[in-house]
């Protein structure tokens, strides 16, 4: 045989040879488990924390629910600064913004064409300003998502109770979502029918709030009109009520969820969420709906002055967060103008601090520093090394079978941290049902923390400082492949 032709025979069984080893390497995604999230909502998850400005005329009530019966030359807030507002929320570290542009006192803060009882009948700007607008245009300038939240109840409508209402609500939002922009959520609670002033008939309407507002079609306006903001209700469509106003998801917190019917309702009001009934949402329910933590800066929703002090402090908001982001589910904090059209000092302070604990306690990642193996990598697609690329669109995974695999992590030098974050690859399900991490301290390893639950993230406080230059993350549980996007090693910042 001529060189020339071993030449040849030999090219051809490296060519074979890589090709089966690039077949072999490049393996394909696992495969999809259970509900999966729309587009809509993983961009929801990665806003993580928001807020939620309330300012009417109720405000200048000192109420907290306004009563329809409000003159609106009341609202006047001469110094009225979307900019500062918003960008005390920025320094807090929020990511967007929902206005109540209406609550159940039923003034808008635009110039609806639905209603007299509007901002346009106020001294704010001789009668010709629109609030939401200003807002809109002050998220859009600082960079955060921006979101309305419509009141369906209204207690100064005197067709409230009617289908004539209905229709003129789904103008207001059809308003709302086609005059400012993208939204990024469309949000609306559970407060529906009571006493009211309605346009001056000092009564009470009770409705069916299941079968009234015709949420099917309603909700199609949201779809249709913007598609990439998320429907917050009670109900749970895009994301769900976490059951309490105190800023926390349940230790285990499952995205998915399937709605059960309540005492008293029919199938559309669900009775299972964030209380006694069912703390954890649905594990392998048959929807993705995440749960939302709302809770108020303040005691109360609206600005009181008999509140002052009682906010709460930069540092339980970060508890909150840990809580609350920490657990898979979102923050949303409630912000109150007072009745000059500002921010509190102690509230801007107590924001500012806020946003300076969580951006400086993950802001190195100690698990960057260290030699990282793992007992199982799928493929060279899903390697160890997109745990720490800060992308949350590249993963680890492990081959199909291998549900209980471990990570190691080894630094020359001991390392001091006290929380551990996760994230998986949500786009292809919540999968993870526990997991513990070990630190070889003395010579052995040690259980220093765990977790059930992931999901979008989960932050573990370990309770301690732990000092090692040894730690291991072992999932226990896990019905398929894991697919891990992040991995991350911290330390607490103090203030």
């Amino acid at each position: 045989m001529n060189i020339r032709a071993m030449k040849s025979i030999n090219c051809f069984f490296l060519v074979s040879f890589l090709f089966i080893q690039s077949t072999t390497l490049a393996q394909a995604p696992p495969a999809p488990y259970g509900a999966l999230p729309s587009e809509r909502q993983v961009k929801w998850h990665e806003t993580e924390a928001y807020g939620l400005v309330h300012f009417t005329p109720t405000t200048f009530e000192n109420k907290e629910w306004g009563y329809g019966d409000a003159d609106p030359s009341i609202f006047n807030p001469i110094e009225f600064d979307a900019d500062k507002i918003v960008s005390a929320l920025k320094a807090g570290g929020l990511k967007g913004m929902i206005l109540v542009a209406k609550h159940h006192d039923g003034f808008a803060l635009w110039p609806t064409k639905t209603s007299a009882y509007n901002i346009s009948k106020s001294p704010f700007r001789d009668g010709k300003g629109d609030m939401v607008k200003e807002f809109e245009q002050a998220c859009r300038k600082a960079g955060l998502k921006f979101g309305v939240y419509c009141s369906p109840w209204d207690r100064n409508n005197p067709v409230y109770g009617s289908f004539e209402y209905v229709l003129a609500y789904r103008a207001q939002l059809t308003e709302l979502y086609t005059n400012y922009g993208e939204l990024f959520m469309s949000w609306h609670d559970g407060a529906n029918g009571g006493d009211g002033f309605y346009g001056g008939a000092r009564t009470t309407k009770t409705i069916d709030r299941s079968t009234y507002y015709g949420w099917d079609t309603t909700w199609a306006i949201t779809r249709k009109l913007q598609p990439m903001a998320n429907i917050f209700s009670d109900i749970g469509w895009d994301v769900r009520w976490v059951g309490n106003e105190s800023g926390f998801a349940g230790e285990t917190s499952w995205a998915t969820f399937t709605p059960e019917p309540a005492k008293g309702f029919n199938t559309a009001i669900p009775g299972n969420l964030n209380h006694e009934i069912n703390p954890f949402g649905t594990r392998n329910g048959n929807n993705w709906v995440p749960a939302e933590c709302d809770v108020p800066l303040r005691p109360g929703w609206f600005w009181h002055p008999e509140q002052k002090g009682q906010g709460k402090s930069s540092s339980q908001l970060f508890e909150l967060y840990l809580k609350s982001v920490g657990r898979g589910a979102a923050l949303d904090l409630g912000i109150a103008p007072d009745t000059r059209g500002l921010l509190d000092p102690e509230d801007v302070a107590s924001l500012e601090g806020f946003g300076k604990l969580v951006s400086n306690s993950f802001k190195d990642n100690l698990a960057k520093l260290a030699k990282i193996k793992a007992s199982n990598v799928r493929g060279t697609s899903f390697a160890l090394k997109n745990l720490m690329d800060d992308d949350r669109n590249t993963y680890w995974a492990t081959s199909d079978g291998v549900t209980t695999p471990q990570i190691m992590m080894s630094w020359k030098d001991e390392q001091e941290f006290d929380l551990i974050r996760l994230r998986e690859y949500i786009q292809l399900g919540q999968r993870i049902e526990s997991l513990e991490v070990d630190a070889m301290i003395d010579g052995a390893w040690k259980k220093v923390g765990e977790a059930t639950s992931v999901g979008a993230c989960r932050i573990i406080p370990l309770g301690e400082t732990i000092k090692t230059n040894q730690v291991r993350i072992r999932i226990t549980s896990s019905p398929v492949a894991i697919t891990l996007s992040e991995l991350g090693v911290y330390k607490r910042a103090s203030l």
